[in-house]
């Protein structure tokens, strides 16, 4: 795995073929890592990844994430296993305590634990080990074991999360953290630091994760056009990951009016109340050079991997094509 991994990240609300095709050419272009979202009554992120898995040969592909809460970790594991042997050995288990649920009736109590004892739970299972598990959430009877053999007995674990102790955990147990949302370089050391307490006590048993940055991405040879869908994109995100970066001090009238729009149903005029400096916090947006400069600066800080996520472009196709052709070259080897 190279020093830095630039990988796309798509929403799953597509028909086969279009996982299919953009997968396709994502690998020739050269990307490393393909991640589909496990958003709230979206399509579940196992069906688009087997057909990724079906087209490509070299590149990573996972979920980010799948969700305890609303998964139990042995369906998770079931299916991350499917994934493992589709894609002979390139998947990676993303977990996230995840948002909205309420919206469903499920509520999120005690995530630390939730998110411990689901890749508990789910390492059990793949290793084959007859011991069982204990956790304070998920148990597994000792003897309980999957009925068939895993492609492998470990599948790298990404947490998604912006808290600092889910973060610590993480550094204890994870080979990746990723901050959804956001394109912030100071949140990067911020992340770091995060991570250091878990990573440092974790007796060198793995190495300290690496951290994954994701944003919206909007790319086209129309920068304007461009930044303007891509405010309209961030709109709907801003009020939940502003309040997350410390780093960054957003108006409370500003933030207090986008969501008064939102509630109306008016996300294009929510998107132009953002500035141009808030919108390069939280989205990856402009003409390809714009964008390959706001990767770079997040290379720079130190990420494992850039994840440029939907909608890519004005339409999928052209922003996946020209961030394959115009952003990638960019960024280096």
């Amino acid at each position: 795995m190279k020093g830095t991994e630039i990988g796309l990240g798509f929403q799953s609300d597509k028909h086969p073929v279009d996982y299919a095709r953009l997968a396709s050419k994502a690998e020739d272009y050269g990307f490393d890592v393909l991640s589909v979202f496990g958003d709230l009554m979206y399509q579940p992120p196992i069906f688009p990844l087997l057909e990724m898995a079906r087209v490509t040969r070299r590149v990573r592909i996972g979920a980010a994430c799948w969700n305890p809460y609303s998964m139990h970790p042995y369906e998770i594991a079931g299916q991350v296993a499917a994934l493992d042997l589709a894609s002979s050995g390139r998947a990676y288990l993303g977990l996230a305590r995840g948002s909205w649920l309420g919206d469903v009736g499920i509520s999120q109590r005690r995530p630390l634990a939730h998110l411990r004892d689901a890749a508990g739970l789910i390492r059990t299972l793949l290793s084959g080990s007859p011991d069982g598990y204990q956790g304070e959430v998920f148990q597994l009877a000792p003897g309980t074991r999957l009925a068939y053999p895993p492609h492998r007995p470990q599948v790298p674990l990404l947490i998604g999360t912006w808290g600092a102790q889910t973060a610590a955990m993480a550094g204890r147990i994870a080979q990746e953290v990723k901050i959804g949302g956001t394109a912030n370089p100071a949140m990067v050391e911020v992340m770091r630091g995060r991570i250091s307490p878990g990573a440092d006590g974790a007796n060198h048993l793995v190495d300290a994760p690496g951290i994954v940055v994701g944003a919206v991405t909007v790319v086209d040879d129309n920068g304007a056009l461009a930044r303007t869908r891509a405010r309209t994109e961030v709109a709907m995100y801003l009020a939940v990951v502003a309040e997350l970066d410390p780093t960054v001090d957003v108006p409370a009238d500003l933030l207090a009016r986008v969501k008064a729009l939102l509630a109306q149903g008016r996300a294009a005029d929510a998107g132009a109340l953002i500035p141009d400096e808030l919108l390069d916090l939280f989205a990856f947006s402009g003409t390809p050079e714009q964008v390959a400069v706001q990767a770079r600066r997040l290379i720079d800080a130190g990420v494992s991997r850039v994840e440029f996520g939907t909608p890519h472009g004005l339409s999928e196709d052209l922003g996946v094509d020209l961030l394959g052709t115009r952003v990638l070259p960019l960024l280096g080897p």
